[in-house]
């Protein structure tokens, strides 16, 4: 309240207020400055309405002080009284405070959307420590170069991708994979930056510098994904681009309207000052975005890149998922099992396992492994002229040209027809599930080989849940069609595309693309193509270079149930944008009638600009709130869950033994006592500590005591 000798003067009453609100209009000065530039370049935004509202109110709050000033003048103190309530400076000042206030609870909203991504690079560490000429030292972790030596303990994080020179750990992935248990990793495993030592000391040989490890790559996708649109946010931009237009004209038609049934200007002023603050396009513009960053985030700590927004929509809307079968349904590590010749066995799978070692293939390995393991001798057999084909691979050796792969290449290649008893032996394996290739040598089929790849332990699980999403499954394989559908039938796959070539695999995605959104999976260079002719390509991050580049999706260490959760993810944040963009439209079709007076003749209800503009704030900040409800969804991790429940059962079955150890200095020292314990087949698992200077001994079956003991002692320490 003001004094007496200055409530009592109109004029005096009107200056104050326009001298508070002026200074609260140059505070929030740049509304007006980027509203202004809006109109310029003949793009309208949200600060043209605040902007326009707020000037509107006090140019003519203006216009009635002066009026005010002149009835004073003239000694019309009454009628000087009587304009006050016409002032409309505070609604002037309120409105950009509000959109201020707004603005405010939406960053603070929109700062918890990157929590994910800053997560991701807090997990970095600053420092590390290398060894040089047998010193350490500490550097700064960006200055790592490839090939240094780095030194890792219990409690550090690993600075950068490496591999493991020597020593034992435990390390914690799940920051990366989401996988739970820690993993144990020895001489020539790798590890990854960002990941935690639970136990154990080791040195490790970087593989890359700090801008080239996988933690890196993974920021990078995610930033990526959360700074690209997806399609349905065109709708959105499409109509926040006339928004604006449309409501400055219906706040104009507003205003003539009011005038024209004799409501006053000063109604005609309220109303189409409260229609332009109350309109929302902020609403519409955050709908997609916020929800894409935040499923980005969410989809990262799972273990699931989404390299666009694209991806993480068409995830969402998918109907059809294709699988490719070897490494991606299997194991993708299939072993010889049946190896069948009329004569001279050994010789050809010396041929087979020479030639094979030129190939990448899993098949190709499983040769190599068997020549290795049956004593098999490769040395001697110069292969010359090899070549990879379609549907298989010839090579030469001496003078004699060898043809293998699968059933129609080496017969192609063959001068005579299959005997009966090895054709009706390649029928019988493949019928089996398995996979089997013959060798010829350009003139007769010499015999064939039989491969067996189990099924992923997961994969029947995710297939089974893929149908309850009424998703349908296929799976496309060059394999034949005896052992794909033996495949098809143990995970719970209908629908089987067989004998395929990798070019062939694209047309066939095409053709289902054609019928409904289509997701492929694959992991190998032959997946590449069809992985880019789908609408969203999955490549499990166990896969070859070529098919991670190629996907939309990258399954970071995760097993086929990942492609369950991402699509899970995907449906959830389409729902959290749909939600947000119904909101908006729902917001703005209810509030700019209202805010038009549209209700006041029948209703009386009606609502001032100060009202509007908060309205306006809270519908943004409620848009981004409900997208930071994505974050509450949990990846079902079943594989953690089986092994968590698996280690329980082991931990209750197994005896555990604790044996109080002197001398051990360092963790080289229990280290060591680890290594001896654990090539005990008796002895499941040891956690050895030069700290606590004891062993907890778990037994998968009894032991005598004492040859623990000695084991120990043996070594070098006493025991207690």
């Amino acid at each position: 309240p003001l004094p007496l000798t200055l409530s009592s003067r109109a004029s005096v009453i009107a200056l104050i207020e326009a001298a508070i609100s002026l200074a609260i209009l140059v505070i929030n000065k740049e509304f007006f400055l980027n509203g202004t530039r809006g109109v310029v370049k003949l793009s309208p935004n949200m600060d043209t309405l605040v902007s326009l509202g707020a000037s509107a109110s006090f140019i003519y709050s203006v216009v009635i002080t002066v009026l005010i000033i002149s009835e004073v003048g003239f000694a019309r103190s009454d009628n000087a009284h009587s304009l006050i309530g016409g002032l409309y400076y505070e609604s002037a000042a309120m409105l950009p405070v509000l959109i201020s206030v707004g603005k405010l609870l939406e960053a603070i909203a929109k700062g918890r959307t990157t929590s994910a991504i800053n997560a991701l690079i807090d997990l970095a560490p600053r420092r590390a420590t290398k060894e040089v000429d047998g010193a350490q030292i500490v550097i700064d972790a960006q200055d790592i170069a490839v090939g240094d030596v780095i030194i890792v303990r219990r409690g550090e994080v690993i600075p950068t991708d490496a591999i493991v020179l020597d020593g034992d750990l435990s390390v914690d992935e799940s920051a990366l994979t989401g996988e739970s248990m820690p993993c144990d990793r020895r001489g020539g495993d790798s590890v990854y930056a960002g990941t935690t030592v639970r136990s154990g000391y080791a040195r490790l040989k970087a593989q890359t510098t700090a801008s080239g490890t996988v933690l890196s790559e993974i920021i990078r996708t995610v930033k990526d994904a959360a700074a690209s649109k997806a399609p349905i946010a065109k709708v959105a931009d499409k109509v926040a681009s006339i928004f604006v237009p449309t409501v400055l004209g219906i706040a104009v038609l507003t205003a003539l309207i009011w005038l024209m049934v004799g409501g006053g200007a000063s109604a005609a002023l309220t109303h189409a000052v409260t229609v332009l603050v109350i309109s929302c396009p902020c609403a519409l513009g955050l709908a997609t975005p916020v929800a894409i960053m935040v499923a980005s985030g969410v989809g990262a700590r799972g273990g699931i890149l989404y390299k666009t927004a694209t991806a993480i929509e068409l995830a969402g809307r998918a109907r059809i998922v294709a699988f490719d079968k070897t490494g991606t349904l299997t194991e993708g590590s299939p072993s010889v099992t049946d190896v069948i010749f009329e004569e001279n066995a050994e010789e050809y799978m010396g041929i087979i396992a020479a030639a094979e070692s030129h190939s990448e293939h899993p098949l190709a390995r499983a040769s190599v492994e068997y020549a290795e393991q049956n004593g098999i001798s490769t040395e001697g057999i110069a292969v010359s002229e090899f070549c990879a084909e379609v549907g298989g691979i010839c090579a030469s050796v001496g003078d004699r040209k060898f043809y293998y792969g699968n059933k129609k290449y080496a017969l192609a290649n063959s001068q005579a027809p299959i005997s009966g008893e090895l054709e009706s032996r390649f029928d019988e394996l493949s019928a089996s599930g398995k996979t089997v290739l013959m060798l010829s040598d350009g003139e007769r089929p010499l015999g064939i080989v039989a491969y067996f790849d189990k099924p992923n332990q997961d994969s029947k699980e995710a297939i089974t849940r893929l149908s309850k999403m009424g998703i349908e499954t296929v799976m496309i394989t060059g394999d034949a069609e005896a052992c794909a559908r033996h495949v098809a039938d143990e995970v719970g796959i209908k629908t089987v595309v067989s004998e395929v070539l990798p070019c062939d695999k694209a047309k066939v995605i095409k053709e289902l693309s054609e019928r409904a959104i289509t997701v492929m999976v694959g992991d190998g260079v032959n997946d590449a193509v069809a992985l880019t002719e789908a609408d969203v390509g999955i490549a499990v991050g166990c896969g070859t270079d070529v098919a991670i580049d190629s996907a939309d999706i990258v399954l970071h260490d995760r097993g086929i149930g990942g492609v369950v959760e991402a699509l899970r993810l995907g449906r959830r944040a389409l729902a959290g944008i749909r939600e947000n963009l119904f909101f908006a439209f729902c917001y703005n079709i209810i509030g700019i009638p209202l805010a038009a007076g549209a209700f006041s003749a029948w209703l009386g209800w009606e609502l001032s600009p100060m009202f509007g503009a908060a309205a306006m704030s809270v519908s943004s900040f409620l848009v981004v709130t409900n997208a930071l409800r994505i974050n509450l969804f949990k990846p079902l991790n079943e594989k953690n869950t089986k092994n968590e429940n698996k280690k329980e059962s082991k931990e209750t079955d197994m005896k555990k033994v604790i044996i109080k150890i002197e001398g051990m200095m360092c963790p080289h020292c229990s280290g060591r006592v680890k290594s001896l314990l654990l090539e005990r087949p008796e002895v499941e698992d040891a956690d050895v500590s030069h700290e606590r200077g004891d062993a907890v001994i778990a037994l998968r079956s009894d032991i005598d005591e004492a040859v623990l003991e000695k084991i120990i002692t043996d070594a070098g320490y006493k025991v207690v």
